[in-house]
């Protein structure tokens, strides 16, 4: 009987620490799958202000072209007139 109580605890005990185990690297793997989506989600934002920048950037030149040039033929206009 003692034997057996013995062997049920060494068991017990083993078991205890393998599922210790088990937990400790479940958390380990949740903590780097939060840290991964964490720097892809910043990723992604980094990415679209870049793009919304440069989208702006892009409008803002044409408008000074267009509008450099509309005031150019306006003064070519007004001095040839």
């Amino acid at each position: 009987m003692a034997m057996r109580m013995r062997q049920s605890l060494a068991q017990l005990e083993q078991e205890f620490r393998q599922e210790t185990e088990a937990d400790r690297n479940r958390r380990e793997s949740l903590r780097r799958q939060a840290v991964h989506r964490s720097r892809s989600r910043s990723r992604n934002r980094q990415r679209a202000r870049s793009s919304a920048r440069y989208w702006l950037l892009v409008f803002s030149l044409i408008a000074t072209a267009v509008i450099v040039t509309a005031a150019m033929f306006e003064c070519l206009y007004l001095l040839l007139r």
